[in-house]
């Protein structure tokens, strides 16, 4: 199959629910009219295609008569751009999707609609409940999970073959595999990783303390803790440490972007002219990302529309989920995105149709066959039943997230979580070094 490059059932309206200046809907309730009114919506990125896009605006207008309009923001100013326009009542947009991450620092202040009432309506328990308590507060709802996806292990059969790895079903056998594999280096090629981990990749290389038990921060008595020099949590930095030392080759300074082009046979970065500056090549014998990296793995070709495309090859490429200590999933870090009503919206109930719609089932169903995690666990059979779907569900079957603590998005903000892992390959004391982190953490946690 060719990708290119780039990338609940809704609950039936309870008949006494009343909106005001309704017409009925053809969902059999009630819905507002919103003749020649106009609501505004951000997505981050590019994740949302342009089919979903222009079906939102679509059904949005037929079912209130509205228009919808989409607006797309990036993820590296989303928060600055949220923090200006959520509390101007006159350019907030009225939906918007924003960061799993990110939604504990804005519910906390009370940035979001308060649509505990729809909870039951939009999917109640059935939606992805460690994203639901990133958008609650008191037990109350502001924002609800968007779509998910969960990250998993893509791997080039070939060099664990060549290598003698063997799939593995722990922790521990996952550290010694790519360990072998790096010591091996069957390609010959200069600073091959066995397992190519950044330096401040923290959202994959969480998932080493996460399986042994840690935590970045607890809530114990009334507030929020960095937790980072637990005992559960040093043991899983020293396996960290191991990996950095011996089976990943990737700069300390690299991210969590793209890993996949190091898994490839050919990816090259070019100039304007055309001149190779960067061969990024088979770097790397293994990787993890979130799911949707796979579009972007496989032998380079002529997608449909002439764009270079990638095309995924079972013989070279594989896949599975990250294993536990105990050979149960790994807790991984879980990307995605929650969805709100700004507070401060002048159209609520025009806000909350468009929420009916995104939580319907023709609409999650879009989200999966687009590879995206439904935010309802009822339509996660729309991604398919190929290895990618299967390990995307799997391996989301014990995500988690990050500490809903209302300072969260000041620490992302900060970069103090990059800083913390960047430092992990050359410590020399990682309680030491765990213990400064807590200290740059806990004044951040609980800022509101």
């Amino acid at each position: 199959m060719k990708r290119k490059l780039t990338g609940l059932a809704a609950a039936a309206m309870a008949s006494t629910l009343l909106l005001t200046s309704c017409a009925q809907g053809a969902q059999g309730g009630e819905e507002v009219d919103g003749e020649g009114k106009t609501i505004t919506m951000w997505v981050i990125g590019g994740d949302t295609p342009d089919t979903l896009r222009d079906y939102l605006a679509e059904e949005f207008a037929e079912q209130t008569g509205a228009t919808l309009k989409i607006e797309e923001q990036g993820w590296g100013d989303v928060v600055t751009k949220l923090t200006t326009a959520l509390p101007d009542e006159n350019n907030t947009p009225d939906v918007t999707e924003i960061g799993n991450t990110q939604s504990p620092t804005f519910t906390n202040v009370g940035a979001f609609l308060d649509i505990s009432d729809m909870y039951d309506e939009l999917g109640g328990d059935d939606l992805l409940q460690s994203f639901v308590e990133a958008g609650a507060v008191e037990s109350k709802n502001y924002t609800l999970p968007y779509y998910f996806g969960s990250r998993y292990v893509f791997y080039r059969k070939d060099v664990w073959e060549a290598a003698g790895a063997q799939l593995p079903t722990t922790l521990e056998e996952f550290n010694a595999a790519v360990t072998k594999i790096a010591e091996t280096n069957p390609k010959g090629i200069d600073n091959f990783s066995g397992f190519y981990l950044g330096g401040q990749d923290w959202r994959d290389g969480i998932s080493w303390i996460f399986a042994n038990g840690g935590e970045i921060a607890e809530f114990q008595d009334g507030e929020w803790v960095a937790t980072l020099d637990s005992p559960e949590s040093l043991a899983g930095l020293e396996q960290l440490q191991q990996i950095y030392r011996t089976a990943s080759h990737a700069p300390n300074d690299a991210k969590d972007a793209n890993q996949y082009q190091f898994l490839n046979d050919s990816d090259q970065v070019k100039d304007e002219a055309g001149n190779v500056t960067e061969d990024l090549s088979l770097a790397a014998g293994t990787i993890m990302a979130p799911g949707w990296a796979h579009w972007s793995i496989g032998d380079l070709v002529e997608g449909e529309d002439g764009e270079p495309a990638r095309e995924w090859n079972d013989d070279v490429f594989g896949t599975f989920v990250l294993p536990g200590v105990d050979g149960e999933p790994a807790p991984v870090f879980a990307g995605g995105s929650n969805i709100g009503i700004s507070a401060k919206s002048k159209e609520p109930e025009l806000a909350k149709e468009l929420l009916r719609i995104i939580y319907s089932e023709e609409y999650q169903t879009m989200l999966g066959e687009n590879g995206l995690g439904p935010a309802n666990q009822n339509y996660t059979d729309s991604l398919g039943d190929d290895q990618f779907a299967q390990a995307l569900v799997e391996s989301a079957s014990n995500s988690k997230l990050t500490p809903a603590a209302p300072g969260w998005a000041s620490v992302e903000a900060k970069n103090i979580m990059e800083e913390f892992f960047a430092q992990i390959r050359d410590a020399d004391d990682l309680e030491q070094l765990a213990k400064d982190t807590n200290a740059k953490l806990d004044p951040l946690l609980n800022q509101k």
